[in-house]
């Protein structure tokens, strides 16, 4: 559902992601982890067509990003960790409006169920700019699934969320993955990435460090018979204990 084949993108003199490849199927979330400046974010916005690549491909549901921008679009949700939202609209015309450019059928019971799961309810007739950092991200998040997509990329989705917030957001992932839906996460909370995600990609400087089952990834760096943590195996594999790209 997800995929990239040999992905390179620079900004002028600046390396950001070289030599990338990975496939998320269906119904796996890959945590994608790395510290600051390794490439997430610019991975996540090139997958959503948001940037070009400098080289290699990009795929959603076997169509090219580049070449099928507007189908890419109805098939993926792309959240990034402040989203632009519409200030002077309320909540509830913002899934209005993502209603009507995704023909969303049945949109009034989705939008409905949404909101309820956000506890976004109350808000309704509230405008986005008065709205806290937590609440605009819950909003970002339902529009994003109103109309069903396949791919889901979520970046730093956690960003000023609060426990409940953040519960309902990890259930509604693994919801979603489990209706079908290939999900990509980018976080550097790993305890949150360890407890919903299947797969990791680890990042460092443009560059994979370990792609594949995250029980995988922890079992490699064991201590006394036991797999690390995905927190003590992550700095191992960013400290050069794993060779780069390993995968499995």
């Amino acid at each position: 559902m997800i995929r990239a084949i040999d992905f390179h993108k620079a900004y002028e003199s600046t390396v950001a992601v070289a030599g990338l490849s990975f496939a998320v199927l269906p119904g796996q979330v890959f945590g994608l982890v790395g510290p600051n400046g390794a490439g997430k974010t610019t991975t996540l916005r090139a997958l959503s067509g948001l940037v070009p690549a400098t080289r290699g491909r990009l795929e959603i549901a076997g169509l090219d990003v580049e070449q099928h921008p507007i189908a890419i679009k109805q098939q993926t949700a792309y959240v990034p960790d402040d989203p632009q939202l519409f200030d002077d609209l309320t909540v509830g015309q913002h899934m209005d409006f993502f209603a009507s450019v995704y023909r969303v059928a049945d949109a009034e019971t989705k939008t409905h169920q949404l909101l309820q799961t956000f506890d976004l309810i109350e808000k309704v007739d509230q405008r986005a700019n008065a709205l806290s950092r937590g609440m605009r991200q819950k909003l970002a998040v339902c529009c994003g699934y109103l109309y069903s997509p396949q791919a889901i990329l979520l970046d730093e989705p956690m960003t000023g969320l609060d426990p409940p917030g953040i519960r309902n957001l990890l259930e509604s992932v693994r919801q979603r993955a489990a209706d079908g839906a290939a999900i990509m996460i980018s976080s550097h909370l790993l305890a949150m990435i360890e407890s919903v995600c299947t797969h990791v990609l680890v990042l460092d400087r443009g560059r994979s460090k370990f792609c594949g089952p995250i029980d995988t990834f922890k079992s490699q760096f064991e201590s006394a018979g036991a797999p690390a943590s995905l927190e003590q195996a992550f700095f191992a594999a960013t400290s050069g204990e794993l060779s780069a790209g390993a995968s499995l």
